[in-house]
């Protein structure tokens, strides 16, 4: 029973990281394009159109977070020291930006420096969060149920790769939302950089897929041996058909199709990342079964989660249910 229950709550952990890397990633998104804005009510706009959902987008980090804390301590205790400081780096940029969106709707004089404050820690967010990503595909050192690595071992030229692609990917979904949530010439001129942002992502995934076989020979093994090798096959041709959605979809002027095309290139992308993990939870050698807490941790520790997870989808459904439709210039923020 120990081994089910770990593997649940991997799978747990696992939807809690991927629905905050959907739901934050196009708002962290919008950050990123801020200083492309074209004027305040632009800016004004672009900001109404995550007012009322920025904020429960980041309960999946604290879920993931905290879960992991829980129900995986030997994980957490060797990712702490392995990722220390992107990860405080990414905390304080997450504060920067929340204390920036609501600042700078008080003030005149200050707002060109709320308005960097946004968009420097919407990057420095996402980047952070790549370049974690990227450190842990490489692998973490792990000796004697400890990390055993150097301080800057997450910094890394496939680390870095990784940043610079979650930002061009976040970026992407923000640009998307917006063509979704907004009209006229703001929609028009996200559409424009939905294109290239769309073609700048589609390279990032083909690199970092390219590079990730050789980050480890269990993750080449994984994806070029037999039933893996179909993977190899199957998920680059849903790629493409994303592609085709998002580009076909921006080209006929189509609204929710090139965010969801977009949202469907992270999920395949996730897959990817989960299937060259598996059954690992720290590649490459700590699997989820031995990071587990003891099996009464993971019982008490589940019976919340079975009611919270689904309350916590129903507020944030209910959330963008009633905020549905075009944010406009006279719609404000309150």
């Amino acid at each position: 029973m120990e081994i089910e229950l770990s593997f649940i709550w991997a799978m747990i952990i696992a939807f809690a990281v991927f629905t905050y890397v959907i739901l934050d990633g196009f708002d962290l998104g919008i950050g990123i394009l801020f200083p492309l804005a074209k004027s305040e009510q632009h800016k004004s706009v672009m900001m109404n159109t995550i007012a009322p959902v920025w904020d429960g987008n980041e309960t999946w980090l604290v879920m993931g977070g905290g879960g992991l804390f829980a129900v995986f301590p030997l994980a957490y205790a060797v990712l702490m020291p392995a990722l220390y400081m992107p990860i405080i780096l990414m905390l304080l940029a997450l504060i920067f930006r929340g204390v920036a969106f609501e600042y700078r709707w008080r003030t005149v004089r200050w707002k060109p420096v709320w308005d960097m404050a946004f968009f420097a820690g919407s990057i420095i967010a996402a980047f952070t969060q790549g370049i974690s990503l990227g450190a842990m595909v490489q692998g973490i050192t792990v000796v004697d149920r400890a990390y055993a690595g150097g301080w800057w071992d997450w910094l890394s030229p496939f680390s870095i790769l990784t940043g610079c692609a979650v930002v061009v990917g976040y970026a992407l979904l923000g640009a998307t939302w917006l063509i979704l949530k907004t009209e006229h010439e703001l929609q028009a001129r996200m559409r424009v950089y939905a294109k290239w942002l769309g073609l700048s992502t589609l390279g990032f995934i083909g690199l970092v897929s390219v590079l990730t076989p050789f980050q480890d020979p269990a993750y080449f093994a994984r994806w070029f041996t037999l039933p893996g090798s179909l993977l190899s096959v199957v998920i680059p041709g849903l790629v493409v058909m994303c592609c085709w959605l998002l580009f076909s979809g921006l080209e006929k002027h189509k609204e929710a199709q090139p965010f969801f095309a977009s949202l469907g290139l992270f999920v395949l992308a996730f897959i990817g990342i989960v299937f060259s993990f598996y059954p690992n939870i720290i590649p490459p050698g700590l699997t989820i079964v031995e990071a587990a807490a003891p099996d009464s941790s993971l019982k008490f520790t589940l019976v919340g989660t079975v009611v919270l997870v689904p309350l916590i989808l129903l507020y944030t459904a209910y959330a963008y249910w009633v905020f549905r439709g075009k944010v406009r210039p006279e719609d404000g923020y309150h």
